[in-house]
């Protein structure tokens, strides 16, 4: 049977979690769901008794993901990514608005309506953020994007990618002319504050840790 929307959510969020290949905590669980810990710990429990199991959960050692956990996860993400793709290039979406209408939709559209939908874009390979989008047999792409915070002066690259990102910061980025395929040049690098120069269409700007990390580039 398909997951609930509730079990959908958790996957999810493990998945984004243990993207790096570390286990996610219960206590960072509870965060990205605004859930409490004590509620988190007896879903996961739950989960990781499933048949087959969603899970893998260890005591004081965190999350991780069985195989069933990943295709159920990977699912989800597909429908989410495809919708955001068709609410931005159908309907007129900015994308920064497209977030929330996606979450909403991910847990009711048909595999049919998924299989439509991809065929009627074109089968992307990302969404309007430049995330990947997970193939039609559940299998994540290679992601071989560095972020942006990694780069020093003189470097260049592409932009691919916005991850984890809120609607202001989307915006702001849009002002910034830092979307996808934009192609920048690192001119400086501050070691005290981890800032970076950076260079755009002519523009310059400043930027620190916390936006640097979010954006990730194909290096020239």
């Amino acid at each position: 049977m398909k997951p609930s929307t509730s079990i959908q959510d958790y996957l999810k969020r493990i998945y984004e979690l243990t993207e790096n290949g570390s286990p996610a905590s219960t206590n960072d669980l509870a965060r990205e769901l605004n859930i409490k810990p004590a509620s988190v710990t007896g879903m996961i429990q739950k989960l990781a008794n499933e048949k087959p199991a969603l899970l893998e959960y260890q005591k004081h050692q965190g999350v991780t993901l069985t195989s069933a956990g990943k295709k159920a996860a990977l699912e989800v993400i597909r429908h989410h990514r495809l919708l955001e793709t068709w609410l931005v290039q159908t309907l007129g979406y900015s994308w920064d608005e497209v977030h929330e209408e996606a979450e909403r939709l991910e847990h009711v559209i048909s595999e049919d309506f998924e299989r439509r939908i991809a065929a009627a874009l074109g089968h992307p390979l990302r969404d309007p953020h430049g995330e990947l989008i997970p193939t039609a047999d559940l299998k994540m792409p290679l992601d071989d994007s560095t972020p942006l915070s990694a780069l020093r002066k003189n470097q260049t690259g592409k932009i691919l990618c916005i991850k984890g990102a809120d609607a202001d910061l989307l915006r702001h980025l849009d002002e910034l002319g830092l979307t996808p395929n934009a192609m920048i040049e690192v001119t400086d690098y501050s070691p005290f504050d981890h800032n970076l120069t950076i260079k755009v269409e002519k523009k310059t700007h400043v930027l620190g840790l916390s936006v640097t990390s979010k954006i990730f580039i194909e290096q020239k």
